[in-house]
């Protein structure tokens, strides 16, 4: 894709650098955040899944602001590598926030069950079977210039990067397809995965009026954010790539040039998506260490009670006589150990109740 108006330089450098400059830190601030996480759970796997991924994506966007209308001198496999972290970028956060979602509705709408279909083993494994995926189904972007290499340029090198796409790779009807498939497939289990969380969360809020965290509807408001925020960035994307394939075969004639930098268009709206993350990143972090600072609680009082209990048996009133330890003083014990199991018992039916809320907040 060549030419292209000076106005879609402006709108990349408007939109790539506040990406970079809040992207980085943000990046950072996660992995350095994901240290002080002790017990790993599957959201944990999944947010730092897309920690990596956007890290791609930032890793190419200062090569592509360069590359625009300019002459690519670092050589054409460098180039092809840069495009397909673009790509790897879009359709693992794509991916990714589907399992986030379906993880979040498993959680909620199957709480016992949970407990064997989710573990954060089983999300490692997940998250494998994506990168292997989206790095073995981008070796088409690696043919994305092969025409234009192998009919000007003995050094096998590019006039562009990021632009001047081979006709002949762009005619292949499978590469849109496969894009096609994988979004509208994404985007329809991530609206319907959202619903459902949306829908558990009103009937927990029927049934527990008292609770503040479902009462002022934060959670809600989350979920569906991130939807729309999943929508509005991806799906322009692929009804321009659509479009610019459909002009390839001969529809559209005369609106190349438009097309074209509506597809440069859309990918900046896409790689706005990274930034959207960093509010995924936020909650989910918050939920695991509110979650792990409950257990430690309930651990450090369990300890507790344990410590009392055992001290109970051999404390003996000042000045009571060993034999006076009868039946009264047994009774008074045991009076005392049914209590701290009691309250041993609500304390985690407690924390049971609050990891079942899959809370948000």
């Amino acid at each position: 894709m060549s030419g292209g108006g000076e106005w879609v330089r402006w709108l990349q450098l408007s939109v790539y650098v506040p990406v970079l400059v809040a992207g980085v830190p943000l990046n950072l601030a996660t992995l350095w955040k994901l240290r002080s996480v002790r017990r790993w759970r599957e959201s944990t796997v999944y947010l730092l899944n897309l920690v990596i991924s956007d890290t791609l994506l930032l890793f190419s966007l200062p090569f592509k602001i360069h590359a625009y209308e300019r002459n690519w001198e670092l050589g054409r496999t460098f180039c092809s590598l840069l495009e397909s972290l673009v790509y790897v970028n879009v359709y693992g956060s794509i991916l990714l926030c589907v399992c986030i979602a379906a993880d979040r509705y498993v959680a909620l709408r199957f709480a016992f069950a949970a407990r064997h279909l989710r573990s954060p083993l089983k999300a490692s494994l997940v998250c494998l079977l994506i990168w292997v995926l989206v790095f073995s189904c981008s070796y088409p972007v690696y043919e994305l210039h092969h025409s234009n290499a192998t009919s000007g340029n003995s050094n096998g090198t590019s006039d562009h990067c990021f632009q001047n796409f081979s006709n002949v790779t762009l005619n292949k009807w499978k590469i849109v397809v496969a894009m096609e498939t994988v979004f509208c497939s994404s985007a329809l289990a991530m609206v319907f995965f959202s619903v459902q969380v949306v829908r558990v969360l009103r009937e927990l809020r029927r049934r527990n009026p008292g609770d503040p965290k479902l009462r002022n509807n934060k959670s809600v408001k989350i979920v569906l954010s991130n939807m729309l925020v999943f929508l509005v960035c991806f799906i322009p994307y692929h009804i321009a790539a659509l479009l610019y394939f459909s002009y390839t075969k001969g529809a559209w004639q005369g609106a190349g040039p438009s097309l074209r930098n509506f597809v440069h268009s859309s990918l900046c709206l896409s790689s706005v998506n990274c930034l959207a993350d960093g509010a995924c990143y936020y909650f989910i972090l918050k939920e695991n260490l509110h979650t792990a600072k409950l257990e430690r609680r309930a651990t450090i009082h369990t300890v507790h009670t344990h410590g009392d209990l055992g001290h109970s048996f051999t404390h003996r009133l000042p000045g009571q006589m060993p034999e006076e330890d009868g039946g009264v003083q047994r009774e008074k014990n045991e009076s005392k150990r049914l209590h701290s199991e009691e309250q041993t018992m609500m304390n985690f039916r407690s924390l049971w109740s609050k990891k079942r809320s899959y809370s948000f907040t």
